[in-house]
């Protein structure tokens, strides 16, 4: 009887096994969790207590695509309707909850008393904010930045007050998901600069 085809299958079935398993092996592999970081003292001029009432800030909104953990990137070089995801990172939370928490921090720092939405009262302005684009864009293989791009709504007494879109690009420090993550802080932290700033130009008060 000969052997040699059936010791031949049994290898490459052995083979084939020891290949599935390394790949089982490598999907759970543990992910890099990211998040902005401490949101250490920004340097700004703080706003004058009386110069901005109370604002509620309610949670910012968005695509499916930011009401996840994955990490999204954009290759504008190669295909720029593409969005592909970070295999081996993730945030701590969506970036939806990233940016809320972000701009409340911010705006707190700022002088702002920020209320959320169960603190919200009668005559209290509302500020809704909508995220449009939250990405790590690729200009090339050797160049990157973080694009966020929002919209930012002020309501009172169920009237809209001002509305306004914000867009920030800050170049990424290294083309990888920490890059990607260390330029979104940054241009969360300058949306929020430029957003305290616009708050204080508008009638807020009713007067």
């Amino acid at each position: 009887m000969n052997l040699r085809p059936y010791r031949l299958a049994v290898a490459v079935t052995v083979a084939g096994a020891a290949l599935l398993a390394g790949c089982a092996s490598n999907k759970g592999a543990p992910n890099t969790i990211y998040d902005f970081g401490a949101p250490s003292a920004q340097v700004s001029t703080p706003v004058q207590p009386a110069s901005l009432p109370p604002i509620v800030v309610m949670d910012a909104t968005g695509g499916a695509v930011l009401d996840n953990e994955r990490m999204v990137y954009r290759l504008n070089y190669a295909d720029p309707l593409q969005a592909r995801t970070y295999a081996g990172s993730r945030w701590s939370g969506t970036p939806l909850d990233l940016v809320t928490r972000r701009l409340k921090v911010r705006l707190a720092q700022a002088g702002v008393t920020v209320l959320s939405a169960t603190d919200a009262a009668n005559r209290v302005p509302i500020l809704r904010i909508e995220v449009d684009d939250f990405v790590h864009a690729f200009s090339s293989t050797s160049a990157s930045e973080g694009q966020i791009l929002l919209r930012a709504s002020v309501l009172a007494d169920h009237r809209l007050v001002a509305q306004k879109s914000f867009a920030h690009n800050a170049p990424a420090p290294s083309q990888d998901a920490a890059g990607g993550v260390a330029a979104l802080a940054a241009g969360t932290d300058r949306i929020a600069l430029d957003l305290k700033n616009w708050l204080s130009t508008l009638d807020l008060q009713g007067k």
